[in-house]
Parts: structure tokens; sequence; C-alpha cells
């Protein structure tokens, strides 16, 4: 009975490697003998759980999406019934726990790369797009509440925030010396007070 929990386990080691591969090596350096490397695993260890590379890297993927919108979604269904809190959620949640966020620092490294790649540019413009209507429904309930006075149409500002998330997360991972999650956090609610006339806070 304990064997499918760690074959559960290994798997999700791997995919943790993968992306600290991807995020190290870019997209097209993260070859099977990097992944392996970073899982502390011979290459056919690796192919053992994950025999094709690429399902291996569409997994990756897929996971660190996941966490920016499925898992957002999650959250915001556990929090008060308050657009202002459920904002202040939002842009928390969008930002890396660090500069050693393997997770952001992939997707940082798979945005360099969309430009030739239309699969991976797909991926992310999807990854946007949903986040942008995760925003948005909150704009709207916001508005149509009362609670938010919204400076520019919801969509103008649904943008405007997971835009911000991008570029402050890719700072972060970039190690900007004056720019942390907090100090992010801060400057998009500055953006989000802006934007629908709410005295927001950070604590």
């Amino acid at each position: 009975m304990a064997r499918p929990k760690n074959q559960a386990a290994r798997r999700s080691e791997i995919v943790a490697a993968a992306q600290r591969a991807v995020a190290k090596h870019g997209p097209d350096g993260a070859r099977l003998n990097r992944v392996a490397e970073e899982a502390g695993l011979t290459s056919g260890a690796v192919l053992y759980y994950y025999p094709n590379i690429d399902d291996l890297m569409l997994e990756a993927n897929r996971e660190a999406m996941e966490r920016f919108y499925e898992q957002r979604v999650q959250m915001l269904a556990s929090l008060p019934d308050d657009p202002a809190v459920r904002l202040l959620a939002l842009i928390r949640s969008g930002l890396p726990s660090g500069s050693d966020d393997a997770q952001v620092a992939m997707l940082c490294a798979l945005g360099g790369s969309a430009g030739n790649n239309p699969v991976t540019a797909t991926l992310l413009t999807s990854l946007y797009e949903r986040q942008v209507g995760m925003y948005l429904v909150v704009l709207e309930q916001g508005a149509a509440r009362g609670v938010f006075a919204l400076a520019q149409d919801p969509l103008t500002v649904a943008r405007n925030l997971v835009a911000l998330e991008d570029a402050y997360g890719y700072r972060i991972i970039a190690r900007h010396p004056s720019i942390d999650a907090e100090t992010a956090a801060l400057l998009i609610a500055d953006y989000a007070r802006i934007a629908t006339a709410h005295e927001l806070t950070v604590s």
C-alpha cells in the first residue's frame, strides 16, 4: 500500500526538478540529464517515472500554471465574501515567494522563449487570460455592490493588475535589490487603490 504514495512523492520531486532545470537552463536546455541532476537521480530513474520527457515538461508547466489560477480560484472560494479582501489576496498570491521560487523562475524562462515556441506562447497567453478573468470577477462584484468605484473599465484594471504581477514577479526572480514580494504587493496595492477608489491595506 505504501508504494503508490512513494511513487507519487517521487513523481512530485521529479516535476519540481524539471521546473528547476527549466529555470536554470531554459526550456531548450532542460534536457533529461539536467533534470536527473536536479533530482539527484540517474536518467534511467527519471525515465522510469516519465518515459516521455515531453510529458514530464508538460506536467511541470501544468503544475506551475495551476498554482496561479486553479489554486487561487480555490483560495477565493475560502475567503469572506468581501471584494476588497479578495482583491488583496489575489495580489499577494500572484507573486513569487522569493528570488528562489523555481515555479515563477520557470514561467519567466518560458516567457523568454515564447516568441519562438507557439505552444509555449499559447499556454502562457491562456494563463494570462484566465488570471485576468479571475481579477475581473472580483472587480465587477465590487463595482456592482458599490464597494469599488473603478477609475477605468474593469477589464483594463484586471489586465493591468496581472501585468504588474508579471513585471514585479520578474524583478523578484531577477534579484532586484529593493523589490521583494512584500514590497511588490504594496506597490501593486497602491495601483489597486487608485483603480478602485478603495482604501485597501496590506497587512
